[in-house]
């Protein structure tokens, strides 16, 4: 068998890893978008390391972008077979894959736009440009099309000599990671392991990250494998400090960028929680302002066996953990301008990483009024506008405009849907490192995986495999 790195080697996203069987089966290991703005990136959207029609299942770890993006793409390029994932994840999958293909659409018409500006006629522009989508809605419609669901701690078939298993990852909703239980002509079953995205413990609505099955060869993510997370039981006091000196104090506007699907719901069910215990300022306005947020909140209202114990206790007492009088879900254009008005408010907006979506005006409209702040709950690709706000920049380009950055910055890491070292280490605490042949260590960053990497080595991990893009290993 080979395994050949096609994405997510060396950086977070992208997610998409090739194996081989004996016999040229070929399965490929989620298949995501890379997200981000590096000149070298430019064209990895467009491009395979591999002939689509050469493979034969797609396995998907979850709905994020990062590892489910170019699934329509795929399919468009001459990909027949079955993608494979949990129930939750194809239901979130049906709603982010098409808004994925309209953001393609809107980007390549913009595109084509600027190109025709640039050039001495439209008819020009599109005889030397040809500026087409990555894929249409119609493309990622046919490819939901080939999706297959199934439950967690079900083994089932892909292939006469493979079997499969999800295990709940606690990461989003759906998320998983995957087994491949492999029979090699009389050999000792192989088994190939792939995290997919590694959740955290003890965090609200989602259950708990469960152990994988001892693997022969795994593939780890090491998103923060050089990075402790705050553990603060005070996060609750930290965002509520942040309410009461931006929407009450100041009487500005908390803007949230936030990711549509994990991050936006636990917001919401932690200030529902705040709400419930009388604790919420009385004068503060809370808005949602993505409709697909909107749309995937509808989406975990209909998996609430995906939530852990203590979820279904508050449920008991609260049947909508995402909703109550003073939050407000946005979806029409007209409101969500009309939100540059407010004060005293909280705005919850995607993307998370500031690269696109309706956050980038509320950033925009923002950023240079000292009495708002900018809150940043989740992990920022470097080179996004997300990264350089964490990282304290003063001036930001956005619009094509430069603008000044007075609004307050401020961080919970702890609202994190990703392990960090300690987590993660744990999570891999069920494999045993005298069986375990290779462990490849992909999605993160090098000065993230570097230390992890000598960490795993000090735990006993003799083989820790740092692969470059497109590297292919005999396993």
């Amino acid at each position: 068998m080979t395994i050949q790195f096609c994405g997510a080697a060396g950086t977070v996203t992208g997610s998409c890893h090739l194996l081989t069987l004996d016999d040229g089966f070929r399965i490929l290991l989620d298949c995501g978008l890379y997200q981000g703005s590096e000149d070298e990136m430019e064209s990895f959207n467009r491009e395979w390391f591999f002939e689509p029609e050469s493979v034969n299942v797609v396995v998907l770890s979850h709905a994020h972008i990062d590892h489910s993006g170019r699934i329509p793409k795929l399919v468009k390029d001459g990909f027949s077979g079955t993608v494979f994932c949990t129930p939750a994840t194809r239901d979130l999958c049906s709603i982010m894959l098409l808004d994925s293909a309209q953001i393609q659409e809107k980007d390549a018409e913009y595109e084509q736009r600027r190109a025709e500006g640039k050039s001495r006629s439209p008819k020009t522009a599109k005889q030397e440009h040809g500026i087409q989508p990555l894929y249409t809605v119609e493309d990622a419609a046919r490819a939901l099309g080939q999706f297959a669901s199934f439950p967690y701690e079900k083994w089932f078939p892909i292939h006469p000599d493979v079997d499969v298993l999800f295990r709940d990852a606690g990461h989003i909703l759906g998320s998983a990671s995957v087994t491949l239980r492999i029979r090699r002509g009389g050999m000792k079953d192989t088994f190939f392991g792939f995290t997919g995205d590694i959740g955290r413990p003890n965090r609200p609505i989602l259950r708990d990250p469960k152990p994988m099955l001892p693997c022969d060869y795994l593939i780890c993510e090491s998103t923060y494998g050089n990075k402790i997370h705050e553990y603060t039981p005070d996060q609750d006091e930290r965002l509520l400090a942040i309410i009461q000196e931006t929407c009450v104090e100041k009487k500005g506007k908390l803007i949230i960028p936030a990711f549509s699907v994990g991050r936006t719901q636990e917001l919401v069910y932690t200030i529902d929680r705040l709400e419930n215990e009388g604790r919420l300022p009385r004068e503060v306005s809370i808005f949602v302002d993505s409709p697909m947020a909107v749309n995937a909140t509808d989406v975990f209202r209909l998996h609430p066996d995906c939530f852990d114990e203590e979820m279904h206790r508050y449920m008991l007492e609260d049947p909508d953990p995402f909703g109550f009088k003073r939050l407000h879900y946005i979806t029409k254009v007209e409101d969500s301008k009309s939100l540059n008005k407010v004060r005293s408010a909280i705005i919850i907006s995607a993307s998370g990483m500031i690269t696109a979506g309706r956050i980038k005006h509320h950033v925009s409209n923002s950023i240079e009024d000292p009495d708002n702040t900018i809150l940043m709950v989740g992990y920022c690709a470097p080179h996004t506008l997300g990264a350089r706000l964490a990282a304290g920049a003063d001036t930001i380009r956005i619009f094509g405009e430069e603008k000044m950055v007075r609004a307050r910055i401020e961080s919970l890491s702890s609202f994190s849907a990703h392990g960090d070292q300690r987590e993660m280490l744990d999570f891999l605490k069920s494999q045993e490192p005298k069986r375990l042949r290779q462990l490849f260590l992909v999605h993160g960053e090098p000065e993230r995986q570097l230390p992890f990497k000598a960490v795993l080595e000090q735990e006993g991990y003799a083989n820790v495999v740092l692969p470059f893009l497109g590297e292919m290993f005999s396993v």
